[in-house]
């Protein structure tokens, strides 16, 4: 798999992928509209060279790590990136974090994983990672937007679907839709969603 995203990455150029955007709009007005406080720490799952990490840099954040499979997008937002942020390379699916995060976020990632067993392992990543009282910002495919991408099947999602997903210890606070339109000009529906964890959670 970590070979197939390398590829994207490499054959495509990083704006040239369907997932690309020149701005993370969505996920900035999000976590400017949950008030996250610069000094929390932030992990930005299957963020490979997305402009969120900068673009938190620039404002104020001071904790910021993103994770993803693909070494090629990773090694291509560390040059566009300022210092002090950490990259990891893992696998979401096997990753076990070290520590504790005030704020997950996951735009694209979560539709890829269409078995059972893969969506329990990603709950389970998320729960071991989120500290009691931190937020989870998901965006996904919305139920009317594809059914595959990048030639793999995906599974699409409601809003509320999220907080099944991720159990009762999980509030949702906020949830929206939005339309991402790729490089190419489709319009690919998203569902999004914030979700807080119950402070005495985790």
């Amino acid at each position: 798999m970590a070979r197939d995203w390398d590829a994207a990455y490499t054959e495509r150029g990083t704006t040239a992928v369907s997932w690309y955007e020149p701005t993370p709009r969505v996920s900035l007005e999000i976590i400017a509209e949950l008030a996250v406080p610069p000094d929390t720490p932030v992990v930005d799952v299957g963020g490979g060279a997305s402009g969120l990490a900068r673009a938190l840099a620039d404002r104020g954040f001071t904790d910021v790590t993103v994770l993803d499979l693909s070494s090629a997008a990773l090694e291509a937002a560390r040059h566009q990136t300022p210092a002090g942020v950490t990259w990891l390379l893992q696998d979401l699916l096997t990753w076990r974090p070290e520590r504790r995060y005030g704020l997950w976020h996951d735009r694209a990632v979560l539709h890829f994983f269409v078995d059972e067993a893969d969506r329990r392992a990603y709950r389970d990543t998320v729960r071991a990672a989120v500290a009691g009282g931190g937020y989870v910002v998901l965006g996904a495919f919305a139920p009317h937007g594809p059914d595959r991408c990048s030639g793999l099947p995906v599974r699409r999602y409601a809003a509320s679907d999220f907080r099944t997903l991720l159990g009762d210890d999980f509030v949702t606070v906020l949830q929206r839709e939005d339309d991402h339109v790729t490089p190419r000009g489709a319009v690919q529906p998203f569902a999004w969603a914030a979700l807080r964890r119950r402070p005495d959670a985790g």
